[in-house]
């Protein structure tokens, strides 16, 4: 989706194949309970302290910018997600935890691997983890893997009951970014097992805090197996 005027509240939005099945059962079928904002298209460089007109207009050029139309691809749009933070928060959240890396290569079938998301946040600049961060603990993580053919994702660990997901893959936001070359899971540890492919097949991973929004994207390559 993307507001298209300031004055007035208009949202564009493009509806991905589930959305239209949902929206073509009712009002009761179709219930966005969850959404997204990103400033994806905001070039905050453009910030001009120096503007000779005073402080009114140092945000000037941003703000007569243009604004995206809806895109309806997830591996070109929001991947500078706006969050909310607690309040005193100095240092902005991470993710980590063991198999959160900047690429994933599988080699052969019996060959996977195991992700285990935190997010942390650090107490010092000088990289000490504040232990009384509790974020994500409770709606978990989730994670996107952009193309269906390279691999499957099993969730290891499921979501708490009291995360109001249905089921452990249950995404809230699913009507949303549940396009058919995709794979969305929910949870706090996941298995990514490749499938069998004749060449090499490259595509991305996805992870981000349901509530912190903090995000993580990953390069996974799965060769040709044997």
């Amino acid at each position: 989706m993307a507001y298209l005027d300031n004055t007035v509240i208009t949202v564009d939005a493009v509806l991905t194949k589930k959305g239209r099945e949902r929206l073509g059962q009712g009002r009761d079928a179709f219930n966005i309970t969850k959404f997204a904002v990103s400033d994806d298209e905001i070039d905050y460089s453009l910030y001009n302290t120096a503007h000779p007109l005073g402080s009114t207009y140092y945000s000037n050029i941003i703000e007569s910018m243009p604004v995206l139309e809806a895109i309806p691809d997830e591996s070109q749009t929001m991947r500078y997600k706006l969050t909310s933070m607690t309040v005193g928060l100095k240092r902005l959240p991470v993710l980590a935890g063991a198999g959160v890396q900047t690429s994933i290569t599988l080699d052969s079938l019996t060959e996977t691997h195991t992700i285990s998301p935190s997010t942390v946040v650090h107490a010092t600049a000088g990289g000490t983890i504040d232990p009384s961060t509790t974020l994500d603990e409770i709606q978990g993580y989730t994670v996107i893997l952009f193309d269906e053919e390279a691999a499957y994702i099993e969730v290891l660990v499921g979501l708490a009951a009291s995360a109001n997901y249905q089921t452990q893959s249950d995404v809230a936001v699913s009507p949303l970014i549940n396009f058919s070359s995709t794979v969305v899971k929910a949870g706090h540890e996941f298995l990514i097992r490749p499938k069998e492919v004749t060449a090499q097949r490259n595509t991305k991973i996805t992870i981000f805090g349901n509530e912190s929004g903090v995000t993580k994207t990953m390069s996974l390559t799965i060769n040709p197996t044997t």
